[in-house]
Order: structure tokens, then sequence, then C-alpha cells
């Protein structure tokens, strides 16, 4: 979803000199592999938003691979463009990494400041050492390796699959799918109090574009709205986009996961970007796609 994000916004831009390749095309995880793409294309900057993600019930079913597969990805992207003489290097976190009980904005300064959430600190702590280790190029080798973290992200090519996606798209599925089943009740995950925050896809890639066009002072920036809403109020906006008009059920014996996720931002608005696109409007955009894609993503089980 991020790479082909960046993608369109770097085409946009007139960018005409883009290499990328899927996780069909290259494995990421394969040391020998990646230094070989490196050796053959010889890029100028490198963007990684390669990762393994999912939610609360992928991170809890899975965590040896969040872990150790998110850490091959980029150890193998990160120190193959060291090696390599790469002299930009733009890394997208999560807002996970930072500890479950931080102040609310969350600063760039609490990273390991204190314990993660339990639900996804697998995935938390690989995006960690990835900051670190570009904190560490920028310090030891002086080369513009930035970490930008953004909030959670949804939009154009979301993963929609109800055992792996995050819970905005899984929530839009749910709630499409009860519509055209006579609006029969909807049920959710949790007590819908926690708050997130959320970021059009399109939104972050404008950041990265922003990021690969300056050179941003400090190592680590967050990315995202500096707003948020409950889980309860996330549904029922989606619940209105997609037209449900049934019941919501809230399964309070499943985990809520972090209170609160709030971003401060200021560091990258201080520096000259800002988010433009506000929360209905992306939920009706990626709705729209959505229903243009329905026949493919039809194909992921529910």
């Amino acid at each position: 979803m991020v790479g082909s994000a960046v993608w369109r916004a770097l085409q946009k831009r007139g960018y005409r000199n883009l290499l990328g390749r899927t996780s069909t095309e290259l494995d990421l995880k394969n040391q020998e592999a990646v230094k070989n793409f490196y050796s053959t294309e010889n890029p100028e900057v490198v963007i990684d938003a390669a990762a393994k993600v999912g939610g609360i019930l992928a991170n809890r079913d899975f965590p040896y691979q969040f872990l150790m597969e998110n850490m091959q990805i980029q150890n193998n992207l990160i120190n193959t463009a060291l090696q390599q003489d790469v002299a930009k290097f733009i890394f997208l976190g999560s807002s996970c990494i930072y500890p479950k009980l931080a102040p609310q904005p969350l600063k760039e300064e609490c990273l390991l400041t204190d314990f993660l959430e339990p639900t996804n600190e697998w995935y938390a702590i690989a995006k960690i050492t990835g900051v670190k280790a570009c904190q560490a190029i920028r310090k030891q080798f002086n080369k513009d390796y930035v970490s930008l973290m953004p909030t959670n992200l949804y939009g154009t090519n979301d993963n929609f699959d109800l055992n792996t996606s995050h819970v905005l798209p899984a929530m839009l599925r749910k709630f499409h799918e009860a519509k055209n089943s006579s609006n029969a009740p909807v049920t959710l995950w949790g007590s819908g109090t926690p708050m997130r925050e959320f970021l059009f896809v399109d939104d972050m890639a404008e950041a990265v574009v922003y990021a690969l066009e300056n050179k941003l002072p400090e190592y680590l920036y967050n990315v995202g709205s500096g707003k948020d809403i409950t889980i309860k109020e996330l549904a029922e906006t989606i619940q209105k986009v997609t037209g449900h008009q049934g019941e919501i059920i809230w399964d309070s014996e499943k985990p809520d996961g972090t209170p609160r996720k709030l971003m401060d931002v200021s560091k990258m608005k201080k520096v000259g970007w800002e988010y433009t696109t506000d929360l209905t409007e992306g939920i009706e955009k990626t709705y729209a796609w959505f229903l243009e894609n329905i026949e493919k993503i039809k194909e992921v089980k529910m």
C-alpha cells in the first residue's frame, strides 16, 4: 500500500528513473538477493516501505515472524545501502515503536522510555532496531538517513483480509458485507473506547517525497494528522460511508490494544509538511477503490 502510493507520488512529481520490486520479484529477507539488486541497479536513494504487517490477531499469532522477518528485511536494505555508499535512505516505521503508556501526544523523545504494547511488541522491536540503525549510520558516517514514523495508514491497495488487516480496512469490509446481507449486525472487537489517529496513504506518500527532496535536520519524525477519534466514532463513520443500517455489536471479550495513540507531528510541521486529507474524505476514497476492486478483494477469504 505505502510503496505503491509513494511510487504514484513520485511519478506525479515527474520522477522517471524509479526502481522497484514486489515481494514476489525480490525476497528482501535474502541477503544475497538484496546485494545483487543493489550492485546491479546502483540506486542513489532508497525508500524502505517494505514490512511484514498486520493487526492485533496476526501479531498475536505470529510473533516470531513479525520480529525476525522485519529485522531481516530492514537489516539487508540498510546495511547494503551503507556498503554501496547510498547517499540517502528513508526508513518507514510505525507509531507502535513508542511505549504503551507514553504521554499523549507521542513525541519522538518518548522512544525507549518505557515498555511496549504487548499486542504488537515484536513488530515494534524490529522497527526500533531499524530506526536506531539509521541513526547510528547518520551519526557515524554523516549520511542523510532518516526515519519517518507514520500513524495508522489506510487507503488504495490496503489489505482487506479480516485475519491480517488493520482496524479501518477490516471494518470497511465488514460493514460492506453486512450491508449486502440485509444490513446484518456487525460485531467488532473490544469496547470501542480506544482512540486512534489515521492518515490517508497518499498523504504519507507526500511526506516521503518531502523527506526525499529536503534534508531533514533530525533522525526521527512522526508523520500523521495530529488528530484522533475513538474506535466507536470510526465505526460510525465507516458505517455511514458504506451505507450500512444495521446494529453494531462490541465484543468486549476481545482486546482493545493501546488505550490511545496520538502522534505529536509538530516536528514535521516545523520543517514544512502537514497532511491535507481529512478522515471522512479518505474513507470515501478508500471505499470507492474497494468497490472498483471488489472482485479481486472477494478472492481474499473472510
